[in-house]
């Protein structure tokens, strides 16, 4: 938005230097455009390289809110997976793709592009299935790939405690905006990972309450997703 700003101020000024003959402001304004058309591609990489994997997996460019309903079915079916893979302590590993591309990470993967249910994400993981290991990474409306493997975490300081699932939750997130989340099968416990920072323990509603705001794509006015989960995480913890 505050890009879409500056443009329309820069063709304000220009429109006006063409009627006022401001040569200065005119040959200013022409260096300023060619500086652009070269910075903007750069500086906005990640956007147009998702933009290029939505038309690669035939998705919508211009995907809107998704209707309350649809939403909550959405985050149901991943909530009662994730319930079911703590029930019965069952390791999971779940990847929330979000303003970053994460092509690099599914490309070698599985490619499923299927339509989220609790059925096929609980028969991913069961001990058997050949795509147990690795990530499941999603978007707002498919399960993208399954098998998926990931950079694990540079952060030195962990407990050695911290096994490799949960060391590649916090990887992926040091490196994008994604969202991970982690299914323990020792504890049976549920993990958040947002921005290489992980939080434990997570209760059920806390999930639910996650999953509602990704899939509907809403966040608190004027303030990211990843803030809110984490001012969330604080509060209930403190």
């Amino acid at each position: 938005m505050q890009l879409v700003k500056g443009l329309l101020v820069m063709g304000a000024l220009a429109a006006a230097a063409s009627i006022f003959d401001l040569r200065t402001l005119s040959w200013f304004l022409g260096k300023a455009l060619g500086v652009l058309v070269i910075a903007i591609p750069i500086v906005f990489q990640p956007e147009l390289r998702k933009m290029l994997e939505e038309l690669g997996r035939g998705g919508s460019l211009w995907r809107t809110k998704k209707g309350g309903k649809k939403a909550e079915l959405l985050s149901h079916e991943v909530a009662r997976a994730i319930g079911y893979l703590k029930g019965q302590k069952i390791g999971a590993l779940f990847v929330l793709e979000r303003g970053t591309g994460l092509r690099d990470f599914w490309r070698t993967a599985i490619k499923l592009n299927a339509d989220i249910t609790q059925e096929l994400l609980i028969s991913i993981f069961w001990g058997g299935n050949p795509l147990h290991d690795g990530a499941v990474i999603m978007d707002r409306d498919k399960i993208v790939a399954a098998s998926c493997y990931l950079p694990l975490t540079e952060n030195t300081d962990l407990s050695r405690w911290i096994g490799t699932r949960h060391r590649a939750a916090l990887g992926v997130t040091e490196v994008s905006d994604a969202i991970s989340l982690v299914v323990s099968e020792e504890r049976g416990e549920v993990s958040l990972a947002v921005n290489g920072h992980l939080s434990k323990n997570l209760k059920d509603f806390q999930v639910q309450k996650l999953l509602l705001h990704y899939f509907s794509g809403e966040d608190e006015e004027n303030k990211p997703l990843l803030d809110k989960l984490q001012d969330d995480i604080r509060t209930l913890w403190s």
